[in-house]
């Protein structure tokens, strides 16, 4: 062990110590500074308990960590700083989360930023939709927010229904993926309802992710009844994805309608995706039958 790891060591021990004893000072910036510089330390473990013992304190150690998340030259630093802000979700730190997801070179704290923003909840909601409807960003960062909205599920499930209607059809597409989730974990019969609704999006894109995002829900007559309607879609990749959802569903009652799209498909991927469906149904029926 290093001189410096053992002056960290004493440093968390005293610290924790003074916590325990309910006589830590909040006030004192120098032992807040100090600890947030320890993330340096090489050892994980010991950065865990400095991230935790920073989450005992909470607010009082919110400027240092943002100022490190935005400043500090390690990236070992960064990281640990924006995962011990996740601990803390307090949304004063909404602005600097979102620079450091949109402009940190390192994608371990773009991990770390989209996580504590998906802490943030409501107040997170209409930032994280303007990086999706934004031509500015790439997708991955996109991609980065929309799990930040799929993350914060019920939470936020007014605002997710309010940007269901929003003019992008970037976001309406990741809200639908958000919903999906949502009703997902929870059966809410609104968010099903939209779901349905988005198989008739103006948005390829969208109604695309709807077909996707039905698939992980329970079977029922309302859904199989949806997907085969969209089974003659217009565009060739949410015919796939219906198709391959309804091959996830697996429903023998499904395998006339999906024959009949195989025999009309014009295009290649597509009529691949299709006849896979057609198949995985059928070896599934014949196995079903092989149990009576």
């Amino acid at each position: 062990m290093t001189a410096e790891q053992q002056e960290t060591d004493l440093l968390l021990d005293r610290v924790c110590e003074q916590i325990a004893q309910q006589v830590f000072d909040a006030s004192d910036r120098e032992t807040l500074g100090r600890m947030v510089e320890c993330f340096a330390d090489s050892r994980g473990m010991v950065r865990l308990r400095i991230a935790e013992t920073l989450g005992k304190i909470g607010q009082p150690a919110l400027p240092f960590l943002m100022d490190a998340l935005e400043k500090h030259e390690n990236p070992v630093v960064r990281r640990a700083s924006g995962k011990t802000i996740t601990l803390i979700a307090d949304p004063v730190a909404i602005p600097v989360l979102i620079r450091a997801l949109l402009y940190d070179e390192d994608t371990v704290v773009k991990g770390s930023a989209v996580g504590a923003l998906a802490r943030m909840g409501e107040k997170a909601v209409p930032v994280l939709l303007e990086i999706i409807a934004s031509e500015e960003h790439p997708q991955s960062i996109k991609g980065h927010a929309a799990w930040a909205l799929a993350f914060m599920g019920a939470e936020v499930k007014e605002e997710l229904y309010r940007a269901i209607s929003d003019d992008s059809g970037e976001v309406r597409s990741a809200i639908v993926a958000a919903i999906g989730n949502l009703v997902q974990e929870t059966k809410d019969e609104k968010g099903l309802e939209l779901l349905l609704a988005s198989l008739q999006d103006s948005e390829a894109m969208v109604r695309a992710e709807a077909a996707t995002a039905l698939s992980q829900l329970d079977e029922s007559d309302e859904i199989i009844s949806a997907l085969i309607a969209s089974l003659q879609d217009e565009d060739g990749e949410v015919r796939k994805n219906v198709s391959l959802s309804l091959m996830k569903l697996g429903d023998r009652s499904i395998l006339d309608s999906l024959q009949t799209a195989l025999d009309k498909e014009t295009e290649e991927g597509t009529k691949k995706a299709i006849a896979l469906a057609v198949s995985r149904i059928e070896n599934k029926v014949e196995e079903e039958d092989d149990d009576w």
